[in-house]
C-alpha cells in the first residue's frame, strides 16, 4: 500500500490511536512566486529556464534584492525550501559578471561540502562557463591544492580546514582573499555550543586576514528554523544582518504523529521501551515498501536498533549512520539513500543536516530530539516538492520526552530554541587569538571581536609565545597554534577504534577523547554496524581503543561520578529560603562502572569497574542553595530523596530553554556542600569555561522551576517515575513527594505542586 493508504490503515488502528496523543496535520501550502531580478545575467537566466526555474520563491528573489545591495543576509526558512538557490544565484552572477572575484563556501561538514559541489557543478555545467569549483578539505589530493589556491573562484570548505589549512597559510592564498566577495555559511544552526563558539574565532580571523588584503566580504547564511537566526548570524561574524523567514516554497501535506509507548509497569510508572515501540512502526512502513529515516539520540541507541531491524527484517536493506563511521561508508551510505537501494537508515542527528539523501516518505523520531528546532529539521528529512509525507515521535520515558508527548500544544505553539554562542569564553578566545597571530602580527590596542586584546598579549608575552617590538605584537613561538585547537571539543585529537580480530589489524571508526572513557573503556561493547566488538585496551596517550568482534547478548552502560567545587561567584540573588547564584567552578567526572544490559529485555545482568583516572575542567555553574532554616520540617532522607529527585528532573527539562543536549549538562546535588554548608543544586557546563547554558538557566530560573513544577503536576505515577523525578531505585520511594515540597517551598515557583 501507499502512503495515503497506511495512513488510513493506521488512523483505523484503535490501538495505536490510542497511544496517539496527537496527530497533526500540516496542509501542503502552495508557492509564492517573484520574478528573476534584472540584475540577474540573460545567460544565467537561461540556465535557470532549462532546468525548469523561469520564476524565483518570494524568499529567493527578496535575497537575490538584498544581497545585490551589500547587505549581509541570513535565510532562516524550512527544509526542502530552496534556500541553497539564494547563494548560487549570486555568487555565479558575480563570478560571470567579474571572473576575478572569489567566494568562499562553508559547510559544517566534509559530507555537505561534497554535496553542494556537485549540485554546483551542475549548474556550471548546464552555464558552460569557465568557473572553477572545489572543494578543499583533508580529501583534497596534494596535486590538486597548488591550483585550487591559486584559480579557484569557488572555494568550499569547513570551519576545520579553514581553521588549520587555509588561515594559517593565507600568503599561498592571496588571490581569494584579495577578490573575496562572499563568504557562505550554511547549515548556521549548526554553529552553536562550543563549536559555534570556536567558528565565531575562526570567522573573525577570517575577516582580519581579509582586511589585510583589502577585501571586505558580504556574508550570505542559511539557517533551518531557530528562535534566533539574526542575533546567531550576527554573533558570529560580528556584521549587521538582515533575516529572511518567510518561505514562498511548496510543500505537500505533512502528517506529525505524536506517540506515547504503553505504560507496562503502573506501580514504578514504567513505559515501553521506544525502541521496542519503534521497531513494530519502522517495520509497518518497510512491509509497504516506504523508505524511512530514523533518528535515535545516541550512537549506542543507533546501533541497538539497528541490530533489532536487521534481525527481525533479514531481507530489507537496512543501514546505519552516526559519527565514527569512516567517510567512505558515509558516501556509500548516502548514494543507496538517493538512488533507492536503501530501505530504511537509522542515524543519529549526522543526518539532521542536508545532505542530500533522496525523497524519503517517512521519518520516524525515537524519544524526542532535545529541542524543537532539531525536532523540526529531523521531521523535515522526510517529504520533498508536493509529496505527502509522515513523521512520528515516539516517545521515552524520560521527563522531557513526557512532559512534550502530553502537551503537544507546547511543541507547535513554541518558537525553537536560541542557538548559544559564547566566543568570549576566554579559554576558547585565547586560543584564537594565538593562532591570529601566527598569521599576522597584532597591533597595539587592535580589537578582536568585542574589545582590544592588550591583556591577553601581554599575558602571552609572559609566556614567551609573542612578543611587542615597539606598538606590534608579533609570534615567536616554534609551535604551530592551530593544530593544537580541535573546534569540535575540548581535545586535539580523537580515539581511534582498531579491530584486531584479524590478523591485519583495521580501523572502523573513532570517537572524541572527552567520550572515549564512557564508551570504549576496557571491558566496553562496543557496536558498529550492528556488529558487536568488546574493548580489550584503552589507550589514551596513543589515543587508540582495540576491539575484538564478539557474539553476546547485551550491551554496556557507563556510570559517571561528578564533583563540584565553587572557584567564584559572579552574580547572586540570595533570598530568604533559597539563593540562586552563578559562577565558576572545578568539575571533577570519573566514570567508576558499566552495567552490562540485556538485548531485548533490556535487563541488567552484570556489570564491571572501570579503572580509569578523573577529568578536571574549570567551566561556568548555576547553583540554587536552601538557607539556613527552610528545611528544618524535612528529615535527611526527604532532602536527599527531593535533591536527587530534582537533579533528575532538571536535567531533563533543562534542554526546553536551551538548544542543546542533556549530555551537555552535568547536574550535581551536594545534599550539604562543603562550601555553601547547605543543600545545593549544581547546573553546569559540560565544556571548559562553559558556552553560556549555566548564565542562560540562572537568567530563567523562575521559568525552569515552573517547568518542573509543571512535569511533577501532569504525573500520574505515585512516588515518582522515569518521567519525573526518575525511577524510585534511584532516589528512593519518598522523591516525588519531596521534590514537589523543595519546590513549593523553597524554589521560587510561581505556581504550586499538587
Amino acid at each position: 500500500m501507499n502512503l495515503e493508504q497506511l495512513l488510513d490503515s493506521l488512523e483505523g488502528d484503535s490501538q495505536f490511536r490510542e497511544r496517539t496523543t496527537s496527530w497533526i496535520t500540516i496542509p501542503g501550502g502552495k508557492p509564492a512566486f517573484n520574478p528573476v531580478p534584472s540584475s540577474v545575467r540573460s545567460d544565467l537566466g537561461a540556465a535557470l529556464k532549462s532546468r525548469g526555474i523561469g520564476r524565483l520563491y518570494s524568499h529567493q528573489a527578496e535575497a537575490l534584492k538584498r544581497i545585490d545591495a551589500l547587505e549581509n543576509v541570513v535565510i532562516a526558512t524550512p527544509t526542502a525550501s530552496g534556500k541553497s538557490l539564494c547563494y548560487i544565484l549570486p555568487v555565479l552572477n558575480q563570478t560571470l559578471n567579474e571572473p576575478n572575484s572569489r567566494s568562499l563556501f562553508l559547510f559544517p561538514t566534509k559530507a555537505l561540502s561534497q554535496d553542494q559541489r556537485l549540485e554546483m557543478k551542475a549548474w556550471i555545467d548546464v552555464l558552460g562557463a569557465d568557473i572553477r569549483s572545489h572543494t578543499y578539505d583533508g580529501d583534497t589530493p596534494v596535486s590538486a591544492r597548488k591550483t585550487i589556491r591559486a584559480a579557484g573562484h569557488i572555494v568550499m570548505t569547513n570551519p576545520d580546514m579553514l581553521h588549520t589549512g587555509i588561515l594559517p597559510h593565507h600568503t599561498k592564498w592571496v588571490q581569494l582573499f584579495e577578490n573575496l566577495k562572499y563568504v557562505i555559511i550554511d547549515e548556521l544552526h549548526a554553529y552553536r555550543g562550543v563549536f559555534g563558539s570556536h567558528v565565531a574565532n575562526v570567522l573573525r580571523r577570517l575577516q582580519r586576514v581579509a582586511r589585510f588584503y583589502g577585501s571586505d566580504p558580504t556574508f550570505i547564511t542559511c539557517s533551518a528554523t531557530i528562535a534566533n537566526p539574526l542575533q546567531l548570524a550576527e554573533k558570529l561574524t560580528g556584521k549587521k544582518f538582515h533575516a529572511i523567514t518567510e518561505s514562498g516554497s511548496p510543500g505537500g501535506d505533512r502528517h506529525i504523529l505524536f506517540y506515547n509507548p504503553p505504560v507496562v509497569n503502573q506501580q514504578l510508572g514504567i513505559r515501553q521501551s521506544s525502541i521496542l515501540a519503534a521497531r513494530r512502526v519502522i517495520r509497518r512502513f518497510l512491509a509497504n515498501r516506504i523508505q524511512t529515516i530514523v533518528f535515535a539520540r545516541s550512537r549506542l541507541r543507533v546501533e541497538i536498533l539497528l541490530s533489532y531491524l536487521k534481525k527481525s527484517l533479514p531481507r530489507a536493506n537496512i543501514r546505519g549512520y552516526r559519527g565514527g563511521y569512516l567517510p567512505r561508508q558515509r558516501r556509500e551510505i548516502e548514494r543507496g539513500l538517493r538512488s533507492g537501494t536503501i530501505d530504511a537508515v537509522v542515524a543519529t542527528n549526522a543526518l539532521e543536516l542536508g545532505i542530500d539523501i533522496g525523497s524519503l516518505d517517512a521519518s520516524v523520531l525515537v524519544g524526542y530530539p532535545g529541542n524543537i528546532a532539531s525536532t523540526w529539521q529531523q521531521i523535515g528529512r522526510a517529504g520533498r516538492g508536493d509529496r505527502p509525507s509522515v513523521a512520528i515521535l515516539v516517545a521515552s520515558s524520560n521527563a522531557l520526552d513526557q512532559h512534550i508527548i502530553n502537551h503537544p500544544e507546547y511543541f507547535f505553539a513554541q518558537s525553537p530554541e536560541n542557538a548559544l554562542v559564547n566566543p568570549d569564553n576566554l579559554l576558547i578566545l585565547v586560543s584564537h587569538i594565538k593562532c591570529a597571530a601566527f598569521e599576522l602580527p597584532f597591533a597595539t590596542g587592535e580589537v578582536f571581536g568585542r574589545e582590544p586584546v592588550d591583556q591577553i598579549l601581554e599575558y602571552l608575552g609572559e609566556h614567551r609565545v609573542v612578543h611587542r617590538s615597539k606598538n606590534t605584537w608579533h609570534w615567536m613561538a616554534e609551535s604551530f597554534p592551530a593544530e593544537e585547537i580541535s573546534l569540535r571539543s575540548a581535545a586535539v585529537e580523537n580515539v581511534v577504534i582498531v579491530d584486531i580480530t584479524e590478523p591485519e589489524p583495521q580501523i572502523i571508526g573513532e570517537v572524541d577523547q572527552f567520550s572515549a572513557p564512557m564508551l570504549v573503556h576496557e571491558g566496553a561493547i562496543y557496536l558498529h554496524e550492528s556488529r558487536q566488538h568488546q574493548v580489550e585496551t584503552l589507550d589514551l596517550e596513543e589515543n587508540k581503543a582495540y576491539v575484538r568482534q564478539v557474539k553476546v547478548n547485551y550491551y554496556t552502560d557507563a556510570s559517571l561520578a561528578v564533583d563540584v567545587r565553587i572557584l567564584d561567584r559572579f552574580r547572586e540573588d540570595p533570598g530568604t529560603r533559597m539563593g540562586r547564584h552563578f559562577g565558576e567552578a572545578q568539575l571533577t567526572a570519573q566514570p567508576t562502572t558499566y552495567k552490562k544490559i540485556k538485548f531485548s529485555s533490556h535487563d541488567n545482568i552484570g556489570w564491571g569497574r572501570i579503572h580509569l583516572p578523573p577529568r578536571e575542567m574549570h567551566t561556568s555553574a548555576y547553583w540554587i542553595t536552601l538557607e539556613d532554616g527552610t528545611c528544618r520540617d524535612m528529615g535527611q532522607g526527604e532532602i536527599e530523596a527531593g535533591m536527587m529527585g530534582l537533579a533528575n528532573l532538571i536535567r531533563e527539562v533543562a534542554p526546553l530553554f536551551l538548544a542543546c543536549d542533556r549530555q551537555d549538562l552535568y547536574v550535581v546535588p551536594q545534599i550539604r556542600s562543603p562550601q555553601t554548608e547547605r543543600p545545593t543544586l549544581f547546573v553546569c557546563d559540560a565544556y571548559p569555561g562553559g558556552i553560556g547554558l549555566a548564565d542562560k538557566l540562572y537568567s530563567t530560573h523562575r521559568d525552569l522551576m515552573d517547568a518542573c513544577t509543571e512535569v511533577i503536576n501532569g504525573c500520574s505515577c505515585e512516588r515518582g517515575c522515569p518521567s519525573c523525578v526518575g525511577a524510585t531505585g534511584q532516589v528512593g520511594n519518598l522523591a516525588k513527594e519531596s521534590a514537589s515540597r523543595l519546590l513549593n517551598q523553597r524554589m521560587g515557583c510561581s505556581r504550586e505542586c499538587t
